[in-house]
Order: structure tokens, then C-alpha cells, then sequence
């Protein structure tokens, strides 16, 4: 019953709490088993997965809002989160056969109202953020009953424009990659040489030379050498190499270039 009254009040009453016609959609990025993944929510009246998304608080900026939804959805924070391009195309909330309005009824306890706030045009901002997958915790709310990791090769058809969305978050990770520190998220605490230069490889979908490379890391000093090795029997283990967390903390506001 509450959730009912949560949903009714939203469609109802929430151009009250949130601004009109301005919506965050974030494609949140995760790393296993050596495919990169993205995270994708199912709405309860939308036939299609989409980005995870919403709308900004009126209390709100558009850092915090993307913040505030992509905490909601991984149950992490401190995320590394940038925003890439604004969509503005008319009607880009409008989608023949994307609503199924008869199961939200039957669901909700009510008619979705017609000409609301949230039926009106509207433009989205795209972020991207890039999280550690083995920490995340998905997460649904009222409007979702499903959300979960999808491997990106194996991405099912997406709801309102949230494809183009994606392909324009991809492109952009992949420029950012050789600029910003964004590794740090998508590998555990610890690494190896070989695993860092095989992040990248298939971040960027290109070739790297093995010693090269991680030299590069090595010689910025955004990452070190530690004590440890990974032990794997009678083969030579591989050492353990970590961030640098105040050189990243430095190239992260800074930046930096790796070519």
C-alpha cells in the first residue's frame, strides 16, 4: 500500500520536488572476468532494460543528482563519474509499444494519468561512471524490478534513446581512459602487470605493448610495486602492483596524457 501511494504521488505531485524536463541517465561501467559490463535497470511499466536514470531534485545540481543515482544503483560511492553529452531530441521520451500501462495498473493500484509532468519533453544529461563489479550491490527502488549486470557484447535491446546513449558513454570512456585514472575502479586493490595492460586492451580495443606500457604507469607514478605475490604453485608468481593514491588523487583532477 505504501509503495502504491509512493507511485501515485510521484505522477502526481512530483513536478513539486524535481525540475521540469531535466533527466540524469548514467551508463555505470563494471569489469569481470575480463569483459567490461554495464549496468541496466527494468522499469515496472517499461517493456525494455534501460541506463539507469531519473530526475534532478529542484535542491539539486547536475553532479549531485548523477552522484545521487549512480550511489542508488551500485550501493557504492565515490565513484569516478563524468558527464559526456546532453540529448535533446524531440519526443525522445516517446515510444511505441515502451509503456505497458495495463500491468502498471494492475501493479500500482491505479491508471498512469495522462499529460503529466513527467509525459512532457524532456532533456538528459549522460554521465558515465566506472565501478569496482565484485563490490557493487544492485539495487531497485519503486519503479524497478529488476536491475543487474550485462556483459556490453550481450546487451539487449534498450528503451527510449538509451542505446545511443550507451554507444556515445562508450566512446567517451574510451578517449577519457587515456586521460584520467580510470582503472583504479575497475581493478581490485591489488593487480598485476599483466592484468592492468589487459583492462586496457580491451578498454580501448587496442594492442599494448607488455613492457611498454606498464612502464608508462610505472615511470607517471600512478602505480607501484608492492611486497606481495600472487601465489600460483611452482611458476614464477607474478608481483602485485597497487595505485598510488595520492599521484591519482593529483592526474584525477588534473589529468594527464598516456599514449
Amino acid at each position: 500500500m505504501e509503495k502504491n501511494k509512493s507511485l501515485e504521488a510521484f505522477f502526481t505531485e512530483g513536478y513539486k520536488r524535481f525540475r521540469d524536463g531535466i533527466s540524469i541517465d548514467c551508463a555505470i561501467f563494471g569489469f569481470h572476468k575480463e569483459k567490461l559490463h554495464v549496468l541496466l535497470s527494468k522499469n515496472i511499466i517499461i517493456t525494455r532494460w534501460a541506463l539507469p536514470g531519473g530526475f534532478v531534485l529542484k535542491e539539486e545540481n547536475l553532479e549531485q543528482a548523477a552522484k545521487r543515482i549512480t550511489t542508488e544503483r551500485t550501493g557504492m560511492d565515490e565513484l569516478f563519474f563524468r558527464q559526456f553529452k546532453t540529448f535533446g531530441e524531440p519526443n525522445r521520451n516517446i515510444q511505441k509499444d515502451l509503456f505497458d500501462y495495463n500491468k502498471f495498473a494492475e501493479i500500482a493500484g491505479f491508471d498512469v494519468p495522462q499529460n503529466t509532468w513527467m509525459t512532457q519533453q524532456s532533456i538528459s544529461i549522460g554521465y558515465y561512471a566506472v565501478s569496482n563489479l565484485s563490490e557493487s550491490q544492485p539495487q531497485i527502488d519503486i519503479f524497478n524490478s529488476e536491475c543487474k549486470w550485462f556483459p556490453i557484447d550481450e546487451i539487449p535491446s534498450l528503451g527510449f534513446d538509451h542505446e545511443e546513449i550507451l554507444s556515445e558513454a562508450l566512446h567517451t570512456l574510451k578517449i577519457h581512459l587515456y586521460h584520467y585514472p580510470i582503472g583504479q575502479t575497475l581493478l581490485p586493490d591489488k593487480f598485476t602487470l599483466k592484468e592492468i595492460k589487459n583492462l586496457y586492451e580491451i578498454l580501448s580495443g587496442k594492442h599494448l605493448h607488455a613492457s611498454n606500457f606498464p612502464n608508462k604507469l610505472i615511470g607517471l607514478g600512478l602505480i607501484e610495486k608492492t611486497e606481495e605475490k600472487r601465489n600460483i604453485g611452482a611458476h614464477r608468481a607474478p608481483t602485485f602492483y597497487k595505485f598510488n593514491q595520492e599521484v591519482y588523487e593529483q592526474m584525477l583532477k588534473e589529468g594527464f596524457v598516456l599514449v
